[in-house]
């Protein structure tokens, strides 16, 4: 069972930030429950093929942008956390930045909050319409 602090981070390296499907879907499988929603600006995504087929849409709309921690994790009596991050093409100032929000039931990720801080990402366009 992985601490809220390591979640964070696997959601956000292993699903939001890696380029590879075969690779996204094995942690999607360890970190998240069968029926986990991610909830964004653009929209709501239930269950985990659909968050690990979103991932990998917003991963392919930036593929050289990383993400980049902005200190240790917020935890919540082993129930919730946050994560704030910058994205951004490495070396150059940040193109946005954001707080990841998860609540965690049985050692999984059941549903993940996603807040820009500040502007969305202005280079994103609405990613779905069904909400």
């Amino acid at each position: 069972m992985a601490d809220i602090a390591t979640l964070l981070e696997r959601n956000l390296q292993g699903i939001f930030g890696e380029g590879d499907d075969t690779l996204r879907r094995e942690v999607a499988e360890e970190i998240f429950h069968d029926d986990a929603v991610f909830v964004e600006p653009h929209g709501i995504y239930r269950g985990r093929d659909e968050i690990v087929r979103i991932a990998g849409i917003i991963r392919a709309l930036h593929p050289t942008f990383r993400y980049s921690t902005l200190g240790r994790a917020d935890v919540l009596h082993d129930k919730a956390g946050r994560l704030r991050w910058v994205s951004g093409v490495p070396g150059e100032p940040p193109a946005y930045a954001g707080t990841d929000f998860i609540v965690v039931r049985d050692g999984r990720i059941a549903a993940v909050y996603l807040f820009f801080d500040g502007a969305p990402d202005p280079t994103s366009p609405a990613l779905n319409d069904d909400q």
